[in-house]
């Protein structure tokens, strides 16, 4: 651990850290993962379920369990800095080369079905599999049945198309107007429920805003959890527009946040202060809400629209930091 991320250790929470939930799925959930394990041991993770393409949608299809890459990603970006748990989160990140059936699997995915099956319980699986990775916290699926993702398309012609699963509506370069999940009330895991009861921080993004961020506020046994939670909230916004959200500045980003949350109060935004074009709207948006908005430079210097995770560390580490002290 180098200098910059001891002092991210320290801080008024103590050496554990505060109690965060955070929500998403794929490189943008990571990516705040890998920022919090810098400054705190009690994240939980809870991670969307709705993966259909490659390895994860083949294992899905093939024994009718949770798509596993998303955890599996969540898993590895937890795991102990160390040599054990670098070493373990570098064997469940790697991806099979062949021209036979394993082509395209990820190892972590097919662990992680072997552990359900032989356990027959995804929870014990995940936590078994964080032991063997030693993650500092722990990765909850947000629901405990597979998910489908549809939404509704423009198109040229102004009218609305469906266009249905996760892979589907993640590649749609046509503006999305409204996302849907099925089953609309699928079971929530208590182990989920009562993390958001017991947290002090809710984390939501960066992430593909329809398919990973939004899809938590359409199950309304945890929407509602995260409503009644009295933890603070804070909403990370992306670096760059991906496919999805080609059309869309941060401020869209936020407004369509908060229209399908209405009951959900934001305490806070977090935007790279480089990528935003619409800092007087998203201004304007975050005193219309009562919120407060911190712009911090939050790109990595060598990479494209990849969050550095000592710039992303520092930046929870302040602004849990300041409201704890406005509160």
């Amino acid at each position: 651990m180098n200098k910059m991320q001891k002092s991210l250790r320290t801080s008024q929470f103590g050496v554990q850290g505060p109690k965060v939930v955070a929500f998403g799925g794929g490189h943008g959930l990571s990516a705040s993962l890998s920022a919090l394990k810098l400054i705190t041991r009690n994240i939980t993770a809870i991670v969307t379920v709705a993966d259909d393409g490659g390895s994860s949608g083949r294992l899905r299809t093939e024994f009718g369990i949770l798509p596993p890459g998303d955890l599996r990603m969540a898993l590895s970006a937890l795991s102990d800095n160390a040599e054990w748990g670098q070493t373990w989160r570098d064997v469940f990140q790697h991806r099979f080369n062949s021209q036979g059936e394993l082509d395209g699997h990820a190892l972590g995915n097919i662990v992680l079905t072997a552990l359900w099956q032989i356990l027959g319980d995804p929870i014990a699986g995940l936590d078994w599999a964080g032991r063997l990775l030693n993650v500092k916290g722990r990765v909850l699926p947000m629901a405990a049945v597979p998910l489908e993702i549809e939404a509704d398309v423009k198109t040229c012609n102004s009218a609305l198309e469906t266009v249905y699963g996760q892979v589907s509506v993640a590649m749609c370069e046509a503006p999305i107007r409204r996302i849907r999940i099925h089953p609309e009330n699928p079971p929530v895991y208590a182990a989920a429920l009562d993390a958001i009861r017991d947290a002090q921080w809710l984390i939501f993004g960066p992430g593909s805003w329809y398919t990973s961020v939004l899809p938590h506020l359409l199950i309304p046994d945890l929407y509602a959890a995260i409503c009644a939670s009295k933890a603070r909230k804070l909403l990370v916004l992306n670096l760059i527009a991906d496919t999805e959200t080609s059309e869309m500045t941060a401020a869209d980003l936020a407004r369509t946040f908060v229209s399908y949350g209405p009951d959900l109060k934001i305490d806070a935004f977090l935007a790279d202060a480089q990528s935003i074009t619409d800092i007087s709207a998203l201004e304007n948006l975050a005193a219309d809400y009562g919120a407060s908005l911190f712009t911090r430079n939050l790109a990595a210097p060598d990479a494209i629209a990849v969050h550095d995770s000592l710039y992303l560390a520092a930046a929870y580490r302040e602004i849990f930091g300041k409201m704890k002290q406005d509160s």
